[in-house]
C-alpha cells in the first residue's frame, strides 16, 4: 500500500469522527458539501500522490464542514500560505458595487425604509472624527423631537497615519451614519436588509453582533451595543445611545455606523485600500493616495506643534465667545476643530498626561454647554420636527380556554417563559441565568404553585424558564389573623364594638365566626381564620413575571423607548402554560405562543402550539438551548477539528474563550482555518492575543508543545456557506497579523531603551510625576535595597532590568496591545542581546496580572 492511500484512509477514519461530532451538533448532514463525498480509496488521484498526512489534511478543512481534496499531479496542491495569499474572494451574493455605487445604495436603502425613512445627508465641512461627531449625530440625538438620517462622513484620525502603507489602515477613512430616533422597533433587521442591498448574502455569512460599548467620555457620551462581524471582520458599529454632552437622552436613538473601506474591500475581494474600486473607471488608490501620502506626512512629521497650540487656544476662545452669544451650531464647529487639533498634536507626540487631562477636560465642559444651549435654543423655537409620543401600551390579553390538553394532566402542564433579546453580551446571559436559578424556586413557593422540575436555560437572544407540570391553580391558604383584645373587642352587653367590626370588614369574615384566644402572654385577643382560595395560575404568573423580569441586575443596562432598562432591547415575550398564552405584558410587549429562530431562517418566526413544543421547535433549527450542552458540544467539535491537523488546544487558555464563544451562538458551527506560515516568525504571545482576544479564536499548538500550528478554529453561528466564512476568517486574521507585523518591525527598529525616554511623555500620579520619573525611581532603589538586603551578586542584572521594565510600553506593539506589557520588554531584551535573566526580570516585573500567570520566582524581579 502507498503512502497516499495510507494518509487519506488515516483522514478517512478522522472525518468520521468528526461528522459524528457534527451530528451531534444537530447539523444536517445535507448542508456540508463534500463531508460525504471522500475520494474513492483506490482512485488514481489518490494513490498516484506521495504525500505525507499533514500535506493531506493541508486542503480546505472547517470542522463542521470539512472539505477533503486529494489533487491529481495536474492540480496545484493548496497550503494555508498559497490561500492566505491568494485575493480575498468577493462576498457570496456581491454584485461588486463600486465605492460610490455602495453610498448610493445605502443612501437610497435607508430612504426608502418604512420607519426609517431617512433624510439623505452631506457630511459636516470640517475635520471630524468619527460620523458621530457630525452636528447631524452629536446635537440631534439630544432632545424630543424625532429624527431620522443618514449620511457618509469621511473622518480623520491623524494618529492613524501610515503614508499609505499599510493595507487596512488609513487616515482619512469614509463612515456611513444612520441615525433613527425613536426606536423603530425592528432595527437590527433593518440593518439586515441594508447589509442585502450592497449585495452581502446574510444566510450564506456569519453575521454576529458582539459587545461592543462605545464612550466619549470627552463628548460626554456613551451608549451600549455591538459590533457586527461579517465573518470575523467588523464591518459596522451598531449603538443605542444613552447619554450625549453629560445629559441623558429622554430617548435614545439608535446609531449605525458602516466602515466603508472594509466592508468594499471584503465585497471587491482585495487585500489593499488602494485597490477598491472606487468608480468602474477610478481606484481609490489613484483618487486618495497622494493625499493619504501626505497628509501623513503632514500629521506625523510637519505639523507645527507650536502653531497647533496657538490654534487649540484661538478655538477654545471661539467656541466660548459663540456660547456667550447662544449660537451653539457654531460653538460646536469650533469645538470641532478644537478636537482635531488635539488629534494633530497627539499624532505628532506632543501631549502629555497632565496636558491631555486638561485638554479632554476643556473639551468635555465646552461639550455640556453646547448640549445644553442646543436643547435651549430647539426648546425656544417650539420643537419644530415635533416631539415623539410615548410609546403605546399593549392591548390586554384575555385567557382563552385550553385549545389542547396534550401534555398535561387535570390539574397541571408545562410552562414556558421566553424573554426574546437583541443579543446579550456572553457575562449578562451567564449573569441572568444565575439570578434566574436563585428566584424561581422562592417565587413559586410563595405563590403556592405546584411543580415539577425547573429549568433556566439562555442563548444570547433568549432566556427560557421552562417548568415540567406546573399546576394549573395555586393552592389554597388558611391564615390565622390576630384581631383587637377581647376586652375591647365586645361592649358590656356582648355585642360587636366597632373595633371588632372594622377587623371583620377588613379580613373578609363575619363576626360570629372568630374566637377568643389567650397569647403567650396570657391576653386574650380575638382570632379570624382566614381561608384564601388559589387563584388561576396564568393570572398569578401575569402578575408577577413582569416583576421577576424587572427584577434583573445587570453590570450595565439600557433603555431603547420609554423607561424600562435592560441588557439589550427586548423584542418579543412567549409565554405558555399548556397550550395556554398568558396574558403578560412587560416593556411595551405582550407575550404570544410565537418565538424567533436564526435570523438567517428562511423562516424566522414560529408559532408553538404547547409548552412542551418549545425544546422541539428550536432543535429544529440546531439552536442549542442548553448553556452547558452547547458548550460540550463547541468543546468536542474543536477538540476534534484540531486534531484533524494534528493539533492541540491549550486546555487552562482555551477554557475562558469557551465560556465567551458558548454565549456568542446558538447554533454552533465549528470551522478550521489556516494562516501563512511566515506569520509564525512573529512572537507567539502577539499571535494568540491577536487570535484569542480580538478574534475570540482557538489558537493550535503542536502535540507536547508550545510552538503553534498555521491553523485556527472558530465558531460561527447557523448554517453558513462555509468556503466563505473560512476564506473571510482567514482574511481578517491576515489583516490583522499584518498590522501586528508593521508594529513589531517598527520597534525593532530602535534599542528598547530608547523607548524609556519616551516615557516622559505619560503621566504615571500628578504628585509622583511621569512613567519615566518612575522608572529611575525604581531603578535607584534597585540598586539601594540589592545592596542592603545581601543580593549584591545580582544587583547588576536587576538594575539592568529595572532600566527597561516599563520601556515597552511607549512601544507600538504595546500601545495597541496593552495587556503584551513585560511580555514584548522581555522579547525585545532577548532580540538585542540583553542577558536571558535580565530579559526574564523584565517580564515578571509586572506579575501577577491574571490567572494565568503567577508570581514573579526570581530574586531579580522580586
Amino acid at each position: 500500500m502507498n503512502a497516499g492511500c495510507s494518509a487519506c484512509d488515516m483522514l478517512r477514519q478522522r472525518l468520521c469522527a468528526l461528522q459524528k461530532s457534527v451530528a451531534r451538533l444537530g447539523c444536517p448532514r445535507s448542508s456540508r458539501p463534500g463531508l460525504h463525498r471522500l475520494p474513492r480509496r483506490n482512485s488514481p488521484a489518490v494513490c498516484s500522490q506521495r504525500r505525507d498526512f499533514a500535506a493531506a489534511t493541508r486542503p480546505l478543512l472547517a470542522a463542521s464542514h470539512v472539505y477533503s481534496q486529494v489533487v491529481s499531479s495536474e492540480t496545484h496542491e493548496q497550503s494555508p500560505r498559497d490561500t492566505n495569499g491568494a485575493s480575498h474572494p468577493a462576498i457570496v451574493g456581491a454584485p461588486k458595487l463600486t465605492f460610490q455605487e455602495a453610498i448610493t445604495a445605502l443612501e437610497q436603502y435607508w430612504a426608502e425604509q418604512s420607519g426609517a425613512n431617512c433624510a439623505i445627508l452631506l457630511p459636516h465641512n470640517t475635520e471630524v472624527g468619527a460620523g458621530t461627531m457630525n452636528p447631524a449625530t452629536f446635537l440631534r440625538v439630544n432632545g424630543p423631537e424625532p429624527w431620522n438620517v443618514c449620511y457618509p462622513e469621511p473622518s480623520v484620525r491623524p494618529d492613524d497615519s501610515r503614508y499609505g502603507k499599510n493595507p487596512n489602515r488609513v487616515q482619512r477613512h469614509t463612515q456611513f451614519q444612520v441615525i433613527m430616533k425613536p426606536d423603530p422597533g425592528n432595527p437590527q433587521e433593518l440593518y439586515l436588509g441594508s447589509l442585502e442591498a450592497l449585495g452581502i448574502d446574510t444566510q450564506a455569512h456569519d453575521i454576529r453582533f458582539v459587545e461592543d460599548n462605545w464612550e466619549a467620555p470627552v463628548l460626554g457620551a456613551w451608549g451600549l451595543g455591538w459590533e457586527v462581524w461579517c465573518d470575523g471582520q467588523e464591518i459596522t458599529q451598531f449603538t443605542y445611545f444613552q447619554q450625549a454632552g453629560g445629559l441623558p437622552l429622554p430617548h435614545p436613538a439608535i446609531e449605525i455606523t458602516y466602515g466603508l473601506e472594509r466592508i468594499l474591500m471584503a465585497l471587491q475581494g482585495v487585500q489593499h485600500f488602494k485597490d477598491i474600486q472606487y468608480t468602474a473607471s477610478m481606484t481609490y488608490g489613484e483618487l486618495f493616495m497622494q493625499t493619504e501620502y501626505e497628509m501623513s506626512c503632514y500629521n506625523l512629521d510637519e505639523a507645527n506643534v507650536e502653531g497647533q497650540r496657538q490654534r487649540f487656544e484661538l478655538y477654545q476662545q471661539e467656541a466660548q465667545r459663540m456660547l456667550d452669544k447662544r449660537l451653539p451650531v457654531p460653538a460646536y464647529d469650533h469645538l470641532l476643530k478644537l478636537s482635531h487639533t488635539f488629534n494633530l498634536l497627539d499624532a505628532r507626540g506632543a501631549v502629555g498626561m497632565t496636558e491631555r487631562a486638561e485638554c479632554f477636560a476643556t473639551m468635555r465642559h465646552l461639550a455640556r454647554q453646547v448640549t445644553g444651549l442646543w436643547m435651549a435654543r430647539r426648546e425656544e423655537l417650539g420643537h419644530p420636527l415635533g416631539t415623539i409620543a410615548p410609546p403605546a401600551e399593549p392591548e390586554p390579553i384575555t385567557i382563552h380556554p385550553e385549545a389542547s390538553t396534550s401534555g398535561r394532566t387535570a390539574d397541571s402542564a408545562d410552562f414556558v417563559l421566553e424573554v426574546g433579546s437583541e443579543e446579550l453580551p456572553p457575562d449578562d446571559v451567564t449573569t441572568a441565568v444565575s439570578q434566574l436559578r436563585d428566584r424561581v424556586p422562592a417565587l413559586l413557593d410563595r405563590l403556592r404553585l405546584g411543580h415539577g422540575e425547573i429549568q433556566i436555560e439562555a442563548t444570547p437572544r433568549r432566556l427560557a424558564l421552562l417548568i415540567s407540570q406546573l399546576a394549573v391553580h395555586q393552592r389554597g391558604a388558611e391564615n390565622k389573623l390576630r384581631g383587637p383584645p377581647a376586652k375591647v373587642a365586645y361592649s358590656p352587653e356582648g355585642a360587636p364594638s366597632k373595633a371588632l367590626l372594622g377587623f371583620c370588614k377588613k379580613n373578609g369574615v363575619q363576626a360570629d365566626s372568630v374566637f377568643t384566644e389567650a397569647d403567650s402572654k396570657g391576653t386574650e385577643y380575638v382570632w379570624a381564620v382566614v381561608k384564601q382560595p388559589g387563584r388561576a395560575t396564568a393570572e398569578v404568573l401575569a402578575e408577577e413575571l413582569p416583576l421577576l423580569i424587572a427584577s434583573l441586575d445587570f453590570k450595565r443596562s439600557m433603555r431603547w423607548r420609554g423607561s424600562t432598562a435592560f441588557s439589550r432591547p427586548l423584542r418579543w415575550l412567549l409565554a405558555l402554560h399548556g397550550s395556554t398564552t398568558l396574558p403578560l405584558t412587560y416593556a411595551g410587549i405582550s407575550a404570544s405562543n410565537t418565538t424567533r429562530l436564526l435570523r438567517n431562517s428562511s423562516s424566522p418566526l414560529r408559532q408553538v402550539a404547547h409548552a412542551n413544543e418549545y425544546r422541539g421547535v428550536l432543535q429544529q433549527q440546531n439552536i442549542v438551548l442548553s448553556i452547558e450542552g452547547r458548550k460540550q458540544l463547541i468543546w468536542e467539535a474543536v477538540e476534534t477539528t484540531a486534531g484533524i491537523v494534528g493539533g492541540e488546544l491549550s486546555q487552562a487558555a482555551a477554557q475562558e474563550l469557551l465560556d465567551e464563544v458558548t454565549n456568542l451562538v446558538e447554533a454552533p458551527t465549528v470551522v478550521l482555518g489556516g494562516f501563512d506560515p511566515d506569520f509564525l516568525s512573529l512572537p507567539k504571545e502577539v499571535l494568540v492575543m491577536v487570535m484569542r482576544k480580538h478574534q475570540r479564536y482557538f489558537p493550535l499548538y503542536k502535540p507536547a508543545s508550545q510552538d503553534l500550528l498555521p491553523f485556527f478554529i472558530t465558531v460561527a453561528n447557523g448554517p453558513i456557506a462555509v468556503p466563505t466564512v473560512k476564506t473571510g476568517n482567514e482574511a481578517v486574521l491576515r489583516a490583522r497579523f499584518q498590522d501586528a507585523q508593521f508594529f513589531f518591525q517598527e520597534d525593532l527598529k530602535r534599542p528598547l531603551a530608547d523607548f524609556r525616554e519616551l516615557l516622559s511623555g505619560t503621566l504615571f500620579q500628578k504628585d509622583l510625576g511621569t512613567l519615566l520619573d518612575k522608572s529611575r525611581r525604581v531603578e535607584e532603589l534597585t540598586g539601594f535595597l540589592a545592596g542592603h538586603m545581601g543580593f549584591a551578586e545580582h544587583q547588576a542584572t536587576a538594575e539592568a532590568a529595572a532600566r527597561l521594565a516599563l520601556a515597552d510600553l511607549a512601544t507600538a506593539t504595546v500601545t495597541e496591545m496593552t495587556a503584551l506589557a513585560g511580555v514584548m520588554g522581555r522579547i525585545y531584551a532577548l532580540r538585542q542581546g540583553e542577558q536571558p535573566e535580565v530579559a526574564q526580570a523584565v517580564f515578571e516585573s509586572v506579575l501577577p496580572r491574571c490567572l494565568y500567570y503567577g508570581l514573579a520566582f526570581s530574586i531579580r524581579s522580586a
